[in-house]
């Protein structure tokens, strides 16, 4: 039977990933069309909405708070200041490296587990699966699929299998 880790863990490694891969994109867009590529970290999709860099704070926030309240350990903290392509790679790197150094012991009983947050004000208490399934996963991919559609309103030659990334 799969884990609350092989459910978890591994899923936000691999879209932080493809994140990562985004940042390769712009740096070339932006060489290749003579722009700054902070023009693009900093993009909407919307007005009311948050920018590229927004999407990707919070994308890392999801993956790192969820772990850690899954595990019942310490998230590390990040001031969400990331203006330039270098920034979110860095943030991307920190958020894997503590990704990294989870274990499927860890995760053990967080299928149980009550997590409790707030969003929007509005307080709502989970077992850690429903947490997973119901909120963190559908707000991590939210971040991610937004991303991807701000650089692609951009004009970013990204599609599906960017979006998915690597099957191996």
């Amino acid at each position: 039977m799969p884990s609350m880790y092989s459910f978890s863990v591994p899923v936000f490694q691999r879209g932080l990933q493809n994140l990562s891969t985004y940042l390769e994109k712009i740096e070339a867009q932006a060489a290749e069309k003579g722009i700054s590529a902070e023009e693009l970290v900093s993009a909407r999709l919307i007005d009311d909405m948050l920018p590229l860099s927004g999407q990707y704070q919070r994308a890392s926030d999801t993956a790192k708070l969820t772990i850690s309240r899954l595990a019942d350990i310490e998230a590390p903290r990040f001031e969400d200041n990331e203006v330039t392509v270098a920034d979110l790679r860095e943030r991307l790197k920190k958020t894997q490296d503590f990704l990294a150094t989870i274990t499927p012991e860890a995760m053990e009983g967080s299928d149980t587990r009550e997590v409790t947050i707030s969003p929007g004000g509005n307080k709502v208490v989970f077992k850690g699966e429903d947490y997973l399934a119901k909120f963190a996963l559908p707000n991590f991919f939210f971040h991610v699929t937004t991303a991807h559609d701000i650089l692609r309103s951009r004009g970013l030659s990204v599609g599906k299998m960017t979006y998915l990334g690597s099957f191996a």
